[in-house]
């Protein structure tokens, strides 16, 4: 039997959207996949509520946040994992494949500034890769199709997909 992650799943309504912490009962060293950062496209502000919640639930559950992680290139909602690792100054972890939608994007929306090296992120992961969760792994495996730099990440027995399955 695989170990057993604990997971809270957060759901936002406006983007209709997970985001999951999930971590290692035994150690409570924790992962955030997905998040989110709030956007009111009625007055074009920003907030980080969704992202405060998660931090309060982890410092609730005793939770040590060690990875912020992005299954893909999120074109359906903001990303809060910037906000998250100045919080917890745990790492950006997302599919090396990045640098491809990075090149792809950069002309199309006039990003002259961007490189598309992934420097954006503290880690780039692909297939087969293994990252310490506490006493639980996380495997990373390819699955590129939404974008190719979409990857799901396996931990114990439970698997983020992403926007692999909708």
């Amino acid at each position: 039997m695989s170990p057993r992650p604990e997971v809270l799943t957060f759901f936002d309504e406006a983007t209709f959207t997970a985001t999951y912490l999930v971590w290692d009962p035994a150690s409570r060293r924790g992962a955030v996949i997905d998040s989110v950062q709030d956007f009111d496209p009625k007055s074009g502000r920003t907030s980080f509520a969704g992202a405060d919640a998660v931090l309060a639930a982890a410092q609730g559950a005793g939770v040590s946040i060690v990875w912020v992680m992005e299954t893909h290139a999120h074109a359906d909602h903001l990303s809060a994992a910037t906000y998250l690792k100045a919080k917890t100054g745990a790492p950006i972890v997302i599919g090396a494949a990045i640098t491809r939608v990075q090149e792809t994007f950069k002309p199309i929306f006039g990003l002259d500034d961007l490189a598309p090296d992934g420097r954006q992120f503290d880690r780039l992961v692909k297939e087969g890769d293994r990252l310490a969760l506490g006493e639980l792994e996380i495997e990373v495996m390819a699955t590129p199709g939404h974008t190719p730099a979409c990857v799901s990440y396996r931990i114990g027995d439970a698997a983020f997909v992403g926007d692999t399955l909708f």
